[in-house]
């Protein structure tokens, strides 16, 4: 067994609660790991996945018991540790990398003393040394600027370089395992693959990583091995390339089925069958015409010119997509186009007559017609309201007569989204993420809008969820003929969900056009370097 750094038999979690029956959360997973091997854990929220990382570390809580037959790094067993010995051996043989960069380090800190921290902890070198060592190591996960980046607090940084000071913790102490939980979720593609690119130098210095992750187009990049968890248990596993391009079991084949891409336009991602809508919601019909129009956008924050020169046309039943990394413009340009921005200079028409530059009264008249749907639900709903309020709320604005009460409206565009009467007394912050979107999208066509800007309106759901509530925005825009300005950082969603597409790259719109065109044949470097750094499934991945 010396060869294996980490020894996995007969891993058992439960959730241990004074009120109700232990809950069985992870149920005799066996795995191992060898020396500059990427072990690949996925599955969606809840299938146990994180919770048996966690496990391994040490940090799977007081509410959880944990049993195995066998549990082992580097020979020694990892059961029934003290506190003080996790302490001397979490930074020093093993690392972790959280998800949320943001919330896992210090707001009031500059990033390069929390990575002192971790080396002070251990007794490493002076306080000169760990000042060079911090900059090192921010420099060999491809922070630029590494003194500068430094002295920063993680809300100064981006994402990507947020993500990747945690990294620069994590491998301070030159770990032999390495474990990362979501470490690229919600990133753009390029920062997505500098990340990537920052763990396969680990695997080939000799460093083993467990890498955990709903989407297997990442994956696919670096794991040498997969295990699919699905409640709590291994439902699959196998080389990436057995697994992936051959995949045995249903759910992984749904998975699979599940991810966005160019080959998947046109088609349902999900098992799920095509919402029918109530005839009451039924759109008024139109002729084709333009809805949406930008025309030459400039915007400055501070000096920075966040959206320079950029006009675009969003036609009724269409769905144009905008792209780009963050700090590219697009979320500025999509609440200009929501009016909730004014531009410096240019202009956004509706239906031919001024939008942006509208009196509020002919705003209020439009605004009616305009929905939004944001990434996170959650935070757009009123925390002391249940569906039914939130619900009412909008039919309340509705300018068409309807043929039912507000309750029965209110059970009519849950059904449109999938959801049933039973959720109108629900707290949204009790339902699932997908749940809580479907009913930020029922809200949404509320007042019968014409335009629906969906603003990162699935990136941060589970690739299973976010097929179901793409093949949604699919079936409403058929029946109710309504049109998207989709913005996403994902290009396989929207190459799968747009007519046309628009690049954005430092407020400027690089690109623009059909969406096979601009995926098939890109003009602008921007665009092909996006398009390079995409991650995806086919064979020349595993090989």
């Amino acid at each position: 067994m010396s060869h294996d750094v980490i020894d996995v038999q007969g891993l058992n979690v439960w959730v241990n609660s004074e009120r109700t029956a232990p809950k069985h959360i992870v149920k005799n997973v066996n795995f191992s790991l060898k020396r500059g091997q990427c072990l690949a854990l996925v599955g969606e929220s809840g299938s146990g996945k994180s919770v048996t990382a966690r496990a391994l570390v040490g940090l799977a809580g007081d509410r959880l018991a944990v049993q195995a037959e066998r549990l082992t790094l580097q020979g020694e067993s990892l059961l029934g540790r003290s506190d003080a010995w996790w302490q001397q051996v979490r930074g020093t043989k093993v690392g972790f990398i959280l998800q949320d960069a943001l919330v896992s380090l210090d707001p009031l800190r500059p990033v390069g003393k929390e990575i002192a921290e971790a080396l002070a902890l251990h007794g490493w070198g002076t306080a000169s040394s760990r000042q060079q060592k911090v900059h090192a190591l921010l420099e060999e996960v491809g922070v630029p600027q590494a003194e500068l980046r430094a002295s920063q607090r993680p809300g100064e940084l981006s994402g990507g370089l947020r993500q990747r000071t945690l990294i620069a913790s994590a491998i301070a102490l030159h770990p032999e395992v390495l474990i990362a939980d979501e470490p690229t979720t919600a990133l753009d593609v390029t920062v997505q693959a500098q990340v990537l690119d920052v763990l396969r130098q680990m695997l080939d210095r000799g460093t083993s990583v467990i890498l955990i992750s709903h989407d297997l187009a990442v994956v696919a990049k670096i794991a040498d091995h997969i295990l699919v968890m699905q409640g709590g248990s291994i439902v699959e596993s196998g080389s990436a390339q057995q697994v992936l391009q051959h995949p045995q079991h249903a759910y992984t084949q749904g998975l699979i089925k599940a991810i966005p891409s160019d080959h998947t336009k046109g088609h349902r991602l999900s098992g799920v069958a095509a919402v029918e809508i109530p005839s009451t919601l039924a759109a008024r019909k139109f002729a084709d015409e333009v809805l949406l129009e930008a025309r030459h956008i400039i915007k400055h924050f501070r000096g920075h010119s966040a959206v320079a020169d950029v006009s675009f046309q969003l036609k009724r039943g269409e769905t144009l997509g905008i792209v780009g990394e963050s700090g590219s413009g697009k979320t500025t340009l999509s609440r200009i186009a929501l009016a909730l921005e004014s531009p410096d200079s240019g202009e956004v028409l509706y239906g031919g007559k001024p939008w942006s530059h509208a009196t509020a009264s002919q705003q209020r008249a439009i605004r009616r017609q305009i929905a939004v749907v944001y990434q996170d639900p959650l935070s757009s709903f009123d925390p002391r309201w249940r569906v039914s309020d939130i619900l009412l709320d909008a039919i309340a604005l509705d300018p068409y007569p309807a043929r039912q009460t507000p309750r029965e409206r209110a059970i009519s565009l849950l059904q449109s989204v999938g959801l049933t009467a039973d959720h109108l007394h629900q707290w949204p912050a009790r339902m699932s993420g997908g749940q809580r979107q479907r009913v930020a999208i029922a809200r949404a066509i509320a007042t019968h809008p014409q335009v629906i800007v969906l603003d990162e309106a699935v990136s941060a759901l589970d690739v299973t969820i976010q097929a179901q509530i793409l093949d949604l925005l699919s079936d409403l825009q058929t029946q109710l003929g309504v049109s998207y300005l989709f913005i996403s950082h994902d290009l396989g969603v929207i190459h799968h969900m747009s007519d046309r597409v628009l690049v954005m790259q430092n407020g400027i719109a690089v690109e623009q056009g059909n969406a096979d065109d601009v995926f098939y044949r890109p003009r602008h470097p921007y665009t092909q370097k996006l398009l390079a750094s995409l991650p995806r499934l086919g064979a020349a991945e595993l090989a």
